[in-house]
């Protein structure tokens, strides 16, 4: 049977649709206008401080290492997405550096300028949003860099033509050009992306939604990298930064604004030359998330608990969300942001609103095999080992190159209580270059005593197999940048006695103080001062650590070949471009005094010293230059490392030191008796 319209009822028809179409035409969302009242949920996803380690494995041990490594991060960023239907994806910086396979990029084979770098490889893969740039990604120099991010750069020795980089937007506000006054990268850039939304009533709507994004760096920079950067780019406070370009971000009228700080939460007055400036960050009108990194630590977390107006559990900051995921690709940062249209805007519900730290590795779980506590870590996404595994085998062929051999157990474990197996090497070719090369450029030095300090980067900061250890017996490229992490450049400082003194007085906050008289179990370390600030300085000087002295006052003798060292007396110190240049804040070191600011990196600089010296043995290595004062307590004294390593402190000399208890996961507690 057939429908047939009368003449009457197609006239009829034709008005009542276009009655509808007019109905239809009039709701909001259907003119392309989002309905007040309408929410949204928008998931920020946040890596940070990778560090190029694409991969969980260790290049010092040659083994995987699944508690590390962006392939499993990535893994938690699909889980991430599948989980919230609108997701932004960003990246805090310290990504180009940090790894063999990053040095391997940079320094043995540099990529092409049609080569892109394996970690942007794998963050490409994810499909990032932006993201920005650390204090690391200057390690390389401005060529570099302006290469391996695709960015032309107006500065002297940078690319004027744009090489292969990164498929996502890089900004940074605070960093110019010493040619033209303008920022390197972008200062900001909108993404825009349709999400997900839903009206009063329930009905989903599909929306447009622009994320302005402006990034910064610590300011620092210019101390911490000044061969690499004097004289070619100017820094600005992160807080002057956003001030001057807010207002253009906010004048394209974005929805949300998000901050990508390559730095922590500091309380204490701002600077605008502070390291860590989020804290001031967030109470900048206008931001609307905040991303943070460089500190190595989580944030929501109890490390930053009590903190002034921040709430370390919901992960807001002066009340503006944020987050900061840790290092190595060990954790994702997510931000749960809640949106609410009023009217004619989104605005974020600070009160629904939260951020989390989701680890890779999750805690213990029952006993393994080897009898220690088994660890549950989400399995490494497959897209991302085939992506770099050519770059990956060559640094591994890299590394293994022979370069000499030694008859001592060179270890980082103990280091903190008097082991300087691993750090005399560093030292002795360190002092070695310096008396070389000095009296070239300043010939009225060359009777001044040569001293160097060496600290070990590799202090279980990151779990237990976070030691440098090299066994006795051959010694490869792998052994010296294990031996030393960091791809610092060697520098030289004239001090005088007093200034050593400071140095050392400074070095000894790694410890907290011991008091005598107290029953209890007392910790000998200071976890709140970084193990790589704890320098220890050989050449033939000898000082002894008081730890029941207040700071400053610890160092109860210093002498300099069996002489007490009088406040005048001269003296080169050899360090890195770090320290030299005020990095971690020691009196005095502040880039004024430095004497001899080397092209070569310390790392080579050691690895052609093993070369030559061919054996290293004890007549090759200053036995340790310290000791802690003789010290009776009532209670124990003890101090976390990696378990079952006793016989490393004795084989070091250390045999005051005992295993207390092993915790099940790869770490025990040790006591060490102070009297002896």
């Amino acid at each position: 049977m057939s429908l047939r319209l009368t003449p009457f009822a197609a006239p009829l028809l034709l008005a009542l649709g276009a009655a509808l179409l007019a109905a239809c035409s009039s709701l909001p969302w259907a003119a392309g206008k989002t309905p007040d009242g309408a929410r949204a949920s928008v998931a920020i996803l946040e890596t940070t401080d990778v560090h190029a380690n694409v991969l969980s494995y260790d290049y010092y041990k040659l083994k995987p290492d699944p508690s590390l490594g962006y392939e499993r991060t990535a893994t938690l960023i699909r889980r991430a997405r599948a989980e919230f239907p609108n997701t932004f994806l960003f990246d805090s910086g310290d990504t180009i550096q940090g790894s063999v396979l990053a040095d391997y990029q940079a320094l043995v084979k540099p990529v092409t300028c049609a080569q892109e770098l394996a970690v942007y490889q794998a963050m490409d893969a994810m499909g990032y949003d932006g993201g920005t740039a650390g204090n690391h990604e200057f390690n390389y120099g401005l060529r570099f860099l302006s290469q391996v991010t695709g960015t032309p750069m107006n500065v002297d020795g940078g690319h004027d033509n744009r090489c292969a980089g990164p498929h996502f937007p890089l900004v940074l506000a605070n960093v110019y050009s010493a040619r033209d006054g303008k920022p390197i990268f972008k200062p900001w850039t909108v993404v825009t992306r349709r999400i997900e939304a839903y009206t009063a009533d329930g009905s989903k709507l599909s929306v447009p939604l622009k994320v302005g994004i402006i990034g910064f760096t610590p300011p620092p920079i210019m101390a911490w990298d000044k061969q690499n950067l004097e004289g070619k780019v100017t820094v600005s406070g992160v807080v002057e930064a956003a001030q001057k370009y807010l207002p253009e971000l906010e004048a394209q009228h974005p929805d949300l604004i998000v901050a990508i700080l390559h730095g922590g939460l500091n309380t204490a007055p701002y600077t605008p030359d502070m390291e860590n400036a989020g804290w001031y960050l967030a109470g900048v009108p206008g931001i609307d998330a905040l991303l943070l990194g460089h500190s190595h630590a989580e944030f929501p977390g109890p490390r930053y608990a009590g903190l002034k107006e921040v709430d370390a559990q919901r992960g807001l900051v002066r009340g503006v969300p944020a987050v900061m995921a840790d290092f190595f690709g060990k954790d994702l940062g997510v931000i749960r942001l809640v949106l609410d249209r009023k009217n004619g805007r989104w605005v974020v519900d600070r009160e629904e609103s939260h951020s989390e730290v989701r680890r890779i590795c999750g805690k213990p779980g029952g006993p393994n095999k080897s009898g220690l506590q088994a660890v549950e870590c989400v399995p490494a996404d497959p897209a991302i080992a085939p992506l770099v595994q050519q770059a990956h085998e060559a640094a591994i062929a890299y590394v293994n190159t022979p370069i000499g051999e030694s008859t001592l157990r060179l270890s980082s474990h103990f280091a903190d209580e008097g082991n300087m197996t691993a750090l005399a090497p560093v030292n002795a070719a360190q002092i070695d270059y310096v008396r070389t090369e000095l009296p070239r450029s300043h010939p009225e030095l060359a009777g001044v005593p040569v001293l160097s300090a060496a600290a070990a980067f590799r202090t279980g900061f990151g779990g237990p197999d976070d030691y440098t250890d090299v066994a006795p017996g051959p010694l490869t490229l792998r052994s010296a940048a294990d031996l030393y992490f960091y791809p610092n450049t060697l520098a030289a400082v004239k001090i005088d006695g007093a200034g050593l003194k400071t140095w050392l007085e400074k070095s000894a906050e790694r410890f907290n103080r011991i008091d005598p008289a107290k029953a209890g179990e007392q910790a000998l370390i200071n976890s709140r001062y970084t193990g790589y600030n704890f320098d220890q300085i050989q050449g033939g000087i000898h000082y002894v650590i008081d730890v029941s002295k207040p700071v400053g006052q610890r160092i109860t003798a210093l002498t300099f070949q069996g002489k007490p060292v009088e406040p005048g007396q001269p003296f080169v110190v050899v360090t890195n471009n770090y320290r030299a240049s005020g990095g971690g804040h020691f009196p005095g070191l502040d880039g004024g005094n430095i004497v001899l600011a080397a092209p070569d990196g310390t790392r080579e600089i050691l690895a052609k010293w093993i070369e030559r010296k061919k054996q290293i043995g004890a007549k090759e290595l200053e036995p340790t230059s310290w000791k802690f004062a003789p010290l009776k307590t009532r209670g124990p004294v003890v101090f976390t490392g990696a378990s079952g390593k006793q016989d490393v402190a004795r084989e070091a000399g250390l045999t005051n030191i005992r295993q207390l208890k092993d915790h099940g996961d790869g770490t025990a507690t040790y006591a060490i008796n102070l009297s002896r």
